[in-house]
């Protein structure tokens, strides 16, 4: 996969479908979901391999996280955290899943 020509969250996030990323993870109170398999699972059975950070044209705080998410039992996806008032996300839960890759940034 070519990471270094998104230019959009859009694009990222068809590039990692296309490479089996294909379930979408939730977070809840005390675990992650992932919603297609109906998994759920604790951050320690997760791995994050891929990491993009979009920031907004004119705030550099609105920005997006787009995180590809390998499970312990072979689930691929995605999960998105955006960094705002809507944010449904748990940052604490997210940031307790072990990063495997360098995180890269795109504006």
């Amino acid at each position: 996969m070519d990471t270094h020509n998104f230019d959009t969250l859009a694009e990222a996030s068809n590039a990692l479908t296309k490479d089996g990323f294909t379930d979408n993870f939730k977070t809840k109170d005390n675990s992650i979901v992932a919603l297609y398999a109906k998994r759920t699972y604790q951050p320690e059975d997760l791995k994050i391999v891929h990491s993009f950070r979009f920031e907004g044209m004119t705030n550099p705080s609105d920005q997006t996280d787009l995180f590809g998410i390998i499970a312990h039992d072979g689930i691929k996806g995605t999960l998105s955290m955006s960094y705002g008032a809507n944010s449904d996300e748990n940052p604490e839960m997210i940031k307790q899943i072990p990063m495997d890759v360098k995180q890269e940034r795109f504006q």
